[in-house]
């Protein structure tokens, strides 16, 4: 588990884990809303392709998954997005429901806009019936304010899920 600002080591990734989960308990005011799945077709051929979608109120935050991969034919994945009942969270999921994707991706980039990135993960291999996830190392991907991307040189061109969570950049008065 990455956060922008922090470690990702196993003990402070568990540690955010817990502190992001327990935040959603204690404030049920902040309970995310049934999330919006989009499916969409990942192409190989090794040419930059980008899908995007918005949510919340007047369409309020984006995501965009820009990414380019080669070997195999189209892959569906899907994009979840979600925002909490105050909508100053919002969450979106990139990922192949099927568990493993069989492409070989050249680079990754997951981009918000209108948030600022709190959590956010990537997995070579997405959790598939009785299988985990199982996240990239640390140093093939790197998390910003507004994005999470591949690491030229670092990453190993396997790439199955992408987890964001975001928080409003300002407070609309």
């Amino acid at each position: 588990m990455a956060a922008p600002t922090g470690q990702r080591d196993g003990s402070s990734a568990s540690l955010w884990a817990v502190m992001l989960l327990g935040a959603v308990v204690l404030k049920p005011v902040e309970a995310v809303s049934e999330p919006t799945t989009v499916a969409f077709d990942v192409r190989p051929g090794g040419v930059v392709h980008s899908f995007s979608q918005n949510v919340g109120p007047a369409d309020k935050y984006t995501c965009k998954f820009t990414y380019a991969s080669q070997g195999g034919t189209n892959e569906q994945w899907q994009m979840s997005l979600g925002t909490s009942e105050d909508h100053q969270h919002f969450t979106c999921t990139i990922w192949r429901p099927q568990g493993k994707s069989y492409l070989y991706f050249t680079q990754f980039k997951a981009e918000v806009q209108g948030a600022e990135i709190e959590y956010a993960m990537a997995y070579s291999k997405a959790a598939f019936e009785r299988e985990s996830d199982v996240p990239l190392k640390n140093e093939e991907f790197e998390v910003t304010k507004t994005a999470v991307a591949h690491k030229p040189g670092e990453f190993k061109a396997e790439l199955s899920k992408l987890v964001i969570v975001a928080k409003a950049s300002h407070t609309e008065l």
